[in-house]
């Protein structure tokens, strides 16, 4: 196997730091900044996707609420801290191996409230329809929500209906927005990582990712790969029992773990680092992976989180996970380290490093 280099052999540990890359110039898939059109790669949670938000959102709308970035915004109001977030969900089939739009549509918004430490409470929902899609579809996908909700915790408590032209969507297009409540002395955001912290991800990584492209391309990988989409608020409280000093929290959906990895890189200028082998990667997903050409630490999950936590209180949140039926598998891979702030470094099984950047658009589209 040929070292990262390129070379033959065993490659030494490479020591010295590594210049962040710079994307200001990179022509593939399209120029960043230059590309006058959306294409989809601007929706992949990648490097299109920060530079969307970055130059065209943020100096539109402003404010301190939306600096952060993160999963969810914390706000204050009346006295009581508040986590807020929405999410569109555009997935493509509308049922998979494991879940529907309707799963996801409650769950994804679910776990971005979950990421800030809060306790979900209320949901609302927009559904866009396009004329002619079949009433006991749409049936399928509310009473797939309903269900979701509930497992959740959650109450759906308002919503709206657009129809569109035949021709002029996709079927079904599901918009959810959702409100928690913070409890006292949680303070949970990408800004906090720091030198020292030890990242544990949830389990095994890159199933959701896999399910959707298996029925959307008809692909057989030998064994039925489902998708892990999940509520994990549960979770998270089970986390917090054992400190409130969780310092991140992240669902590492579009652009996989390595998306999630170096978005908490650059938003606290730390350095990540991460053992490859660790990685929980199941066979099915692993076997998928080499035969389409794709890495696994890209590829999204709906059901999985990593934790950067500080390693005082690693063993007993790793113990607690564990102990939870979401965090069965759960797994140390990695520490926040000093070097190469802004960066994540996988260290190969062959003793070589390898650079995880972030991607530029998204390897499958269409996910979620």
């Amino acid at each position: 196997m040929s070292d990262p280099s390129g070379a033959t052999g065993l490659a030494a540990p490479r020591t010295e730091p590594v210049p962040a890359p710079d994307f200001s110039g990179w022509s593939c898939p399209a120029p960043l900044r230059d590309q006058p059109c959306v294409v989809l790669g601007h929706g992949g949670g990648g490097a299109m996707s920060a530079e969307l938000v970055e130059h065209v959102f943020a100096p539109a709308f402003g404010g301190p609420a939306l600096a952060g970035l993160a999963d969810s915004a914390t706000v204050t109001l009346a006295g009581a801290r508040l986590a807020f977030s929405t999410d569109s969900f555009v997935v493509r089939p509308l049922f998979f191996p494991g879940g529907s739009i309707g799963d996801l549509a409650v769950n994804g918004t679910v776990n971005d409230l979950a990421m800030s430490g809060a306790r979900p409470a209320y949901l609302s929902c927009g559904f866009i329809l396009e004329e002619g899609v079949e009433l006991p579809l749409v049936a399928r996908v509310a009473e797939a929500m309903g269900r979701a909700a509930r497992a959740a915790g959650v109450e759906i408590a308002t919503g709206d209906t657009k129809v569109v032209e035949m021709g002029h969507g996709d079927g079904i297009y599901v918009n959810t927005a959702g409100i928690g409540v913070v409890p006292d002395g949680v303070d949970i955001r990408p800004q906090r990582a720091v030198p020292g912290d030890v990242v544990i991800v949830s389990g095994p990584i890159g199933l959701h990712g896999t399910a959707v492209l298996s029925v959307r391309e008809g692909l057989e990988f030998g064994v039925e790969v489902e998708s892990d989409c999940a509520a994990l608020g549960g979770l998270v409280e089970t986390m917090l029992d054992v400190t409130t000093d969780l310092h991140v929290l992240r669902d590492p959906t579009r652009g996989g773990l390595a998306a999630a990895l170096n978005e908490i890189a650059a938003a606290a200028s730390v350095g990540v680092a991460v053992q490859e082998r660790a990685v929980p990667v199941p066979q099915a997903v692993a076997s998928a992976c080499a035969m389409l050409g794709l890495d696994p630490m890209y590829v999204a999950n709906e059901g999985k989180l990593v934790a950067f936590v500080p390693r005082e209180h690693a063993d007993a949140v790793l113990a607690a996970m564990r102990a939870h039926h979401l965090g069965a598998e759960a797994a140390i891979i990695g520490e926040c380290v000093e070097e190469h702030p802004g960066m994540v470094v996988a260290r190969t099984g062959l003793g070589g490093t390898r650079v995880v950047d972030l991607p530029m658009g998204e390897q499958l589209p269409r996910i979620c």
